[in-house]
């Protein structure tokens, strides 16, 4: 493996702490893909992991719960030929997926009052356009 797999910061995902398993995968290969294992399915551990900061990991099971069995989260890659390729593709898709569902929630958006010249100036705008439209109409004119 080419790791580590940052998450964010200095956090990486310990390769000690990652589950492998290899299966036959569908798609191009000819021969070649019906004896070799070249699906990926890689499983974390997210509850029982010490690797990310407690915060973090809260958020991160509250936001994959839908995805978790019994708190672990499994990630899938078989787009490549290779099984080495592959195992790069699921590791870097899983850091992705743990870095998303760990992040802060965004600040909340601080309301604020339109300036008076603004919305003049829109009903303004709206009266001239109105204005316009009118003139079109053959009323009037007898």
């Amino acid at each position: 493996m080419s790791g580590p797999y940052f998450i964010r910061g200095s956090v990486s995902l310990p390769e000690a702490e990652l589950m492998w398993r290899f299966s036959r995968s569908s798609g191009p290969g000819g021969q070649h893909v019906n004896t070799s294992d070249s699906r990926v399915e890689l499983r974390f551990d997210l509850a029982k992991t010490e690797a990310l900061p407690e915060v973090w990991k809260a958020r991160a099971l509250e936001r994959l719960a839908s995805r978790l069995v019994d708190g672990v989260v499994s990630v899938w890659a078989s787009e490549h030929r290779s099984q080495w390729r592959n195992r790069e593709t699921a590791a870097v898709r899983l850091a992705a997926l743990l870095a998303e569902a760990s992040a802060p929630p965004p600040k909340p958006r601080r309301a604020t009052k339109i300036p008076r010249g603004i919305n003049e100036r829109r009903l303004r705008e709206k009266k001239q356009r109105s204005q316009t439209k009118g003139g079109r109409s053959g009323r009037g004119w007898d």
